[in-house]
């Protein structure tokens, strides 16, 4: 005689149902290994979940794709729903599953981080600005140990250029009386080489700096894969906007 925990809410015996339909165990897999071992594919199938075509063949396609999850995490739900296998479902896990990855990294992420040199930002920035489509121009202002008290979007520009000014730029460094701050960008076209326009703008930041005491360290431009330091590239001379 079978027993009511042998039979599902379908009326078939357990063993008779289809393998899709079982309860799935633990993902010894992840299980393992731990989050932080596994690779982006890895990650991003289990994110994907269950369904057709298979999540590690739907990852294998979105990284072939986009060519990065820094890249992935800039697309818009829409556009991933629309792509092979991924569907409705999948793109709100994903899309979620990226948003929450942001947020642990937000403010409270951020603040406190101490700057001794360019390369101490560098995790944040290319969390920040990497595979971004438009120009995002940020701030990052520092207390007297050069200590990150918060990072501002200060400008999103065109596919081309941000416009800065330098107003939008110092106000809230008065606000939180900031010691002094870095300022940093993203070039969409993936080149980090400081264009012309960068420089005239870093000599205006840091002329106005001047003139306030609050002390312009440095402007960083970010590449697909270099961030280039123009304190390092060849700091321009300071001029008041």
């Amino acid at each position: 005689m079978l027993k009511n925990k042998d039979i599902g809410e379908d009326g078939r015996r357990r063993e008779e149902r289809p393998e899709t339909t079982r309860p799935r165990p633990v993902d010894p897999w992840a299980e393992r290994r731990g989050g932080g071992l596994l690779t982006d594919l890895e990650v991003l199938a289990l994110v994907l979940g269950p369904g057709r075509p298979t999540a590690v063949d739907v990852a294998r396609d979105l990284l072939g794709r986009w060519g990065s999850v820094a890249r992935l995490a800039s697309q818009h739900p829409v556009a991933l729903a629309r792509s092979r296998g991924v569907g409705l479902a999948r793109a709100r896990r994903l899309s979620a599953a990226l948003e929450l990855g942001r947020r642990a990294c937000g403010p409270g992420a951020r603040r406190g981080l101490a700057v001794r040199r360019p390369e101490d930002l560098h995790p944040l920035l290319r969390r920040e600005l990497r595979g971004l489509d438009r120009e995002r121009f940020l701030a990052l202002y520092l207390d007297t140990r050069h200590r990150v008290l918060a990072v501002e979007t200060v400008s999103i520009g065109s596919l081309n250029a941000s416009l800065v000014h330098p107003r939008e730029v110092f106000q809230p460094a008065v606000a939180m009386a900031a010691a002094a701050l870095v300022v940093a960008h993203n070039h969409p076209s993936g080149c980090p080489c400081p264009s012309a326009d960068d420089l005239d703008l870093t000599a205006r930041l840091d002329g106005c700096g001047e003139l306030m005491g609050i002390a312009l360290l440095d402007h960083l431009v970010v590449g697909d894969d270099e961030i280039v330091s123009i304190r390092e590239y060849g700091w321009p001379s300071a001029r008041v906007a």
